[in-house]
């Protein structure tokens, strides 16, 4: 086990590297000045090269790059551009407010989306089968947006059954504002996800092995949990772990519509202000949690299926 987390620790370090040269090239070399773009053409010559020095800017490129690694190391991305606050204490008061978000999310989704899945499977064919692929094609098939619309128009200003924008930093008053933002994430990743788990568990109950269960005399309901859940967990796994590296950087639309100040939202910011540590932090975070994901990834695959030996 360690030596699986060693092995892909020592794998994901060239990963890095070349996101972070990547990173640095199109930011400070092909965007040409990043504090020029910041302050804009019209900025003080004076202004510029003052802000290039507190920055480090007015250093060789080699230079400017040995401190981005240097930065990632420490978990010390420098200070923001546009607040002058340190990045990383930006990223760690925003990422609260997002995984309150995300996760809660994220496990709704999972567990309704297996679930959904193994009753469309029981009743294949049937009626219910058939209903419930409608409607997650029609859920699909709906824009993120309108939901968002909708929910708010209706559920929050209408009938005033949530919250309509705002957030309340509290282990309780969070809820009253994340509750819709959740419903309405869950809902839209809940077609997607039983559509896949239902086409998973489909293949897996056109094994052999599940004919053999049945000629055992096994019931339908012990077979759907015993023989194709547990069979099906590989590439249920790897449906949830993809989606792990974006918990942490939060939901864009979600957060700018319901005014939630998390990290999709600073993001956003960054973006049309021009931000670059904090947009270049961003990049090197998410390339790390990938990283950790595929180690996590990994382990959850022996825990899942003892035979399985990653490579």
């Amino acid at each position: 086990m360690i030596g699986i987390i060693v092995k892909r620790l020592i794998q994901g370090v060239p990963t890095v590297f070349g996101v972070t040269l990547i990173t640095f090239i199109l930011f400070n070399v092909v965007g040409g000045d990043p504090v020029t773009h910041y302050l804009g053409k019209s900025a003080n010559p004076k202004e510029v090269e003052l802000m290039k020095k507190e920055y480090g800017l007015d250093q060789p490129l080699i230079n400017q790059y040995t401190d981005f690694l240097e930065e990632i190391v420490t978990f010390d991305f420098g200070r923001s551009y546009r607040t002058r606050d340190p990045v990383s204490e930006m990223l760690l008061d925003r990422i609260g407010p997002s995984l309150s978000l995300t996760l809660p999310a994220l496990v709704l989704t999972t567990l309704l989306g297996i679930a959904i899945a193994l009753l469309s499977t029981y009743n294949r064919g049937r009626t219910i089968d058939r209903s419930l692929v409608v409607l997650a094609v029609a859920g699909m098939s709906v824009s993120f947006l309108v939901y968002i619309i909708v929910g708010q128009y209706f559920l929050a200003f209408e009938f005033q059954l949530f919250e309509i924008h705002g957030y309340r930093d509290g282990s309780l008053s969070r809820w009253q504002y994340l509750a819709l933002p959740i419903l309405i994430l869950t809902t839209v990743g809940l077609g997607y996800d039983s559509q896949y788990y239902r086409a998973v568990m489909l293949e897996e109950r056109q094994n052999d092995y599940i004919l053999t269960a049945q000629a055992k005399g096994l019931n339908d309901h012990r077979i759907m949990f015993r023989h194709i859940l547990s069979n099906a967990l590989i590439p249920i796994i790897s449906r949830i772990m993809i989606s792990v590296p974006f918990l942490v950087t939060g939901s864009l639309l979600l957060e700018s519509f319901f005014g939630i100040p998390g990290t999709g939202s600073l993001l956003l910011e960054s973006l049309m202000s021009g931000d670059l540590p904090v947009i270049k932090a961003f990049t090197v975070m998410v390339s790390l949690l990938f990283i950790f994901s595929n180690i996590l990834t990994d382990l959850l695959y022996i825990w899942a299926d003892p035979r399985v030996r990653p490579s």
